[in-house]
């Protein structure tokens, strides 16, 4: 069968010949054959798949390095990648809608209600973490500062004296200061890529090939916080007697339900739903959804790990929150609820109030 020329191949699979040229230089689409003396490529029919794949890919939007993991996995693992790429791309969408959706409430609002913004915002908190009964280390890890609240569930440490996750919440500790308003959210971002890199450093030692961590942190500034978030450790929001899960897990699970294939109930009790798709690890490229969001006074928040969601049902979460006369009694009350359900993991959570001063 003959060989069919560049432009050609081009045309009938949909790429361009610079593409093509360029496929071929990454090692992503090597041609057929090159003539030794003019150079042209010429290329076998029995590449259209392949070709038509990286068109499709590129399509999608997905990095050529990521096309090349996908092209080389057998079909299952290949359309499994696809899927795990698409998620992020979706996470990241909802947070640049969730961001888009924040600046045309705050630009409409801004000039109109400048006379009724409080000179001052107040954050009252309190924070908890233990081992619980079952486990022999706490992997682990809360912040409670000024402006800086987070807490990260760690992995894969078992019987080492430190945890990813105090790695983690350690490169976020310098962030604990004044920061405009402004700058949140490219200055958490930017941290949290530390959080990634810090845990990496510490993965490096082979002792500790096999750590990660989950993150949830948010940073303050006035009425604005900035929201970090990878994994399954959860920000949960109660105003006016509702509450509000703020954060997204990055579950097997919750992609089934994502899918439609599982119901919220039917996930709470999945085998397999503490499997993370995405977290900090080592060589891992994850980005960290980032959420931009303002307050109400008498907010109430609430950050915290598996340990306490996964054990105490969100109603009870949704009462405590709502009967506590301030953080520490919620935290208090938390505390409790997890004991007399076995504590059967480590548990971690920070409550923190926003409150307006005129």
């Amino acid at each position: 069968m003959s060989r069919l020329s560049i432009g050609e191949f081009a045309q009938a699979t949909g790429l361009t010949p610079k593409a093509l040229r360029l496929y071929d230089e990454l090692g992503l689409l090597p041609p057929a054959d090159v003539d030794p003396r003019s150079g042209y490529r010429s290329y076998d029919r029995s590449q259209f798949e392949h070709a038509r794949l990286v068109a499709w890919l590129r399509g999608l939007g997905m990095p050529l390095a990521r096309i090349r993991v996908v092209c080389d996995l057998p079909p299952l693992a290949a359309a499994a990648e696809v899927g795990s790429y698409w998620r992020q791309v979706e996470a990241d969408t909802a947070a640049r809608g969730e961001l888009a959706a924040f600046l045309v409430d705050h630009l409409s609002r801004r000039g109109t209600e400048m006379a009724d913004v409080p000179a001052e915002w107040e954050l009252r908190s309190a924070a908890q973490d233990d081992r619980g009964f079952a486990r022999e280390e706490n992997q682990d890890a809360v912040y409670e500062g000024r402006n800086l609240f987070a807490v990260a569930d760690g992995f894969g440490a078992q019987g080492m004296d430190c945890a990813a996750s105090v790695a983690a919440i350690d490169a976020l500790r310098a962030l604990d200061a004044e920061v405009a308003a402004g700058n949140l959210l490219k200055t958490l971002g930017a941290a949290a890529n530390g959080a990634r890199q810090a845990v990496h450093d510490f993965a490096a030692d082979p002792a500790h090939e096999n750590v990660g961590t989950t993150l949830t942190a948010m940073l303050w500034s006035g009425a604005q916080f900035a929201l970090a978030h990878v994994g399954d450790t959860r920000a949960y929001l109660l105003r006016d007697g509702e509450l509000i899960q703020i954060t997204h897990d990055h579950t097997f699970v919750q992609s089934l339900v994502d899918e439609g294939k599982l119901t919220p109930d039917e996930a709470a009790t999945h085998p397999n739903r503490a499997t993370l798709l995405r977290a900090l690890q080592r060589g891992g490229t994850v980005e960290p959804d980032l959420h931009l969001r303002e307050a109400h006074s008498g907010d109430r928040y609430l950050l915290c790990s598996d340990g306490l969601h996964a054990v105490v049902p969100e109603q009870q979460l949704r009462d405590a929150l709502e009967a506590a006369g301030d953080p520490g009694e919620a935290v208090d009350r938390f505390t409790e609820l997890v004991r007399d359900a076995g504590a059967p993991d480590n548990f971690a959570f920070v409550v923190i109030d926003a409150l307006a001063r005129a």
